[in-house]
């Protein structure tokens, strides 16, 4: 550390200040807040979810209030508004709170209400991706990546500007979280940020292209059962440089979409079987992980198991079977 200019001592140039509280900004600020506004929820009465480090959890013999904090934005709901009022007033005793009303704009995500349900959109941050990247006015296009071609064999050019690349491949993660649609071509773009050339800034200027002409796109959740079922499918050896499969699987509470991931395998798949077979693994681990969140938030499940669906005969068969032999000893670790 050193002295802010107009603070040095110059009997001392080499002493600091000594801290009595930590200072925003640095290292161990965060986590100094949080141990501060977490200790003081728990004095309330509330608990960790052992889901979740970031949601605290109320539950009395009639109330049920929840917590999720983001570093110093929380979203606070439950059963008892009375409730909810007394938690918001004693905070102010300790902290200096802002109180915004009903969640309209949470982390730049856009919530609307309705009389069916919420819609979650980032139109405003995709609008400024595409201001940001000169693409406001460009043409749309009408899916975010174009077919897979083959392999070329002829050198790329690097592309010119890899900042610009690696800025706007991380505002398409972001965005990414309110539109599933797009899941696929983000974890293409980025997995070339090291060393992006013109033909990853092509497929990323597709992708804009495509946000172009969908901005309204978002995330509808709707009124409905609160039975969990989900969706595995797998691409296997889809990528011509190193012959890794694409994991991608998608879960659903009753009609809404509430967790997807489209990811490559950390091995290669021998077989479009294996392939699958470790896209329902990691699906697998997901769902049980909801479980016990939606336990926690008094949705209990009453099957014994969520529905998994896939379209891999050969995968289903090995999963009914609990006969095990030699070559498939690595799918029955999964």
């Amino acid at each position: 550390m050193r002295q802010p200019a107009g603070f040095v001592d110059p009997q001392n140039p080499t002493a600091v200040c000594k801290l009595h509280k930590s200072l925003y900004g640095l290292k161990q600020a965060p986590r100094q807040w949080f141990q501060k506004l977490t200790s003081f929820l728990q004095t309330q009465g509330f608990t960790f979810s052992r889901s979740d480090p970031s949601l605290l959890i109320l539950n009395t013999d009639q109330t049920q209030l929840y917590i999720l904090i983001y570093v110093d934005d929380f979203l606070v709901t439950g059963n008892n508004a009375a409730a909810i009022q007394r938690l918001l007033q004693q905070q102010k005793t300790q902290f200096a709170l802002k109180q915004l009303g009903n969640v309209s704009l949470f982390l730049g995500i856009q919530v609307i209400q309705s009389k069916t349900g919420l819609f979650l959109s980032q139109q405003h941050y995709a609008t400024k991706i595409l201001h940001d990247a000169g693409f406001k006015d460009c043409k749309p296009a009408p899916t975010p990546v174009t077919p897979s071609s083959k392999a070329q064999l002829t050198v790329i050019p690097p592309f010119s500007d890899p900042s610009l690349y690696q800025r706007l491949a991380g505002s398409l993660q972001y965005l990414s979280i309110t539109r599933p649609d797009i899941a696929y071509a983000t974890n293409r773009i980025c997995q070339h940020m090291q060393n992006p050339t013109e033909q990853d800034f092509n497929a990323l200027k597709r992708l804009l292209r495509y946000i172009n002409g969908t901005l309204s796109y978002g995330l509808p959740i709707t009124i409905g059962n609160l039975d969990l079922h989900s969706y595995s499918d797998a691409d296997w050896a889809s990528d011509a440089s190193d012959r890794k499969s694409i994991s991608g699987f998608c879960t659903f509470l009753g009609p809404n979409l509430i967790s997807w991931t489209v990811k490559k395998q950390p091995t290669v798949a021998k077989s479009s079987t294996e392939a699958e077979y470790r896209s329902l693994s990691v699906a697998a681990s997901e769902v049980l992980w909801l479980r016990r969140l939606a336990r926690e938030l008094h949705l209990p499940q009453p099957s014994p198991t969520t529905t998994i669906h896939c379209d891999n005969t050969s995968a289903i068969a090995i999963a009914k079977n609990l006969v095990f032999h030699a070559r498939t000893k690595h799918i029955e670790i999964d």
